[in-house]
């Protein structure tokens, strides 16, 4: 299985698959595999990259 959160860089857009409600999220960083996300509906939020894979958004 690919990690597709290692090609997530900061001003990428993404949305997070089990929370379709927080809308669309800007990445912030993605170091060591922590994703900061800035979503539209939750604001800030860590992800562990090895727990959630996030769907890049290339239509928002």
């Amino acid at each position: 299985m690919t990690d597709l959160n290692a090609i997530l860089a900061p001003g990428m857009l993404v949305r997070h698959p089990d929370c379709p409600d927080w809308g669309v999220g800007q990445v912030q960083s993605n170091i060591g595999g922590k994703v900061t996300v800035n979503f539209r509906e939750q604001g800030k939020v860590v992800i562990d990259g090895a727990r959630i894979g996030l769907l890049p958004v290339f239509d928002s």
